[in-house]
């Protein structure tokens, strides 16, 4: 009998205790994270655009969410066909490595050892797709697609950031 009441003592002991530790638990369960809102990728889509067209490109302009979900998608209306699902691409491989694509596109080059991850899927391991960042998290990604090089796409996509960086910055 004794050892039953130190079991069953035990017991109640440690129920009380995951009893006083559970709300803790609850309470970490639910992630609290800065993403960009639709209002902000369309403004940001909108001044790549603009860029892009002032210096006679037709592109495609995409934004994501932090999770490289669309939010924004806008093409010229003589861009290729191929512009649209291009720039989403390029964008959600900003976000998915944490890195533009025009750096991803010099280390994942034939012969290096991350080349592989341009056979994953959605992957656009070239010029144009950048991570867009608010007070040091990342909170979405911008990509242009259309424009002669990916230098000239990544430009188009810079301007869409300077157009909501201060506005994101300071919320």
């Amino acid at each position: 009998m004794r050892n039953a009441k130190t079991v069953l003592t035990a017991i109640a002991m440690a129920v009380a205790t995951l009893g006083a530790v559970a709300p803790g638990f609850t309470q970490k369960m639910l992630a609290s994270y800065p993403t960009l809102t639709t209002d902000a990728a369309l403004r940001a889509a909108q001044a790549a655009l603009a860029q892009c067209q002032k210096q006679g490109y037709t592109v495609a302009v995409a934004v994501t969410d932090r999770g490289g979900q669309p939010l924004a998608l806008l093409r010229d209306n003589l861009a290729g066909p191929h512009t649209s699902l291009t720039a989403i691409n390029k964008a959600y491989t900003a976000v998915s490595f944490r890195t533009d694509t025009t750096e991803l596109a010099a280390t994942t080059q034939a012969g290096k050892p991350a080349s592989g991850v341009r056979q994953l899927p959605q992957v656009v391991a070239v010029g144009g797709g950048l991570m867009v960042r608010a007070k040091g998290s990342l909170v979405g990604a911008i990509a242009v697609s259309g424009a002669p090089n990916g230098d000239a796409d990544d430009a188009c996509a810079k301007a869409g950031i300077a157009a909501i960086n201060d506005a994101i910055e300071l919320e």
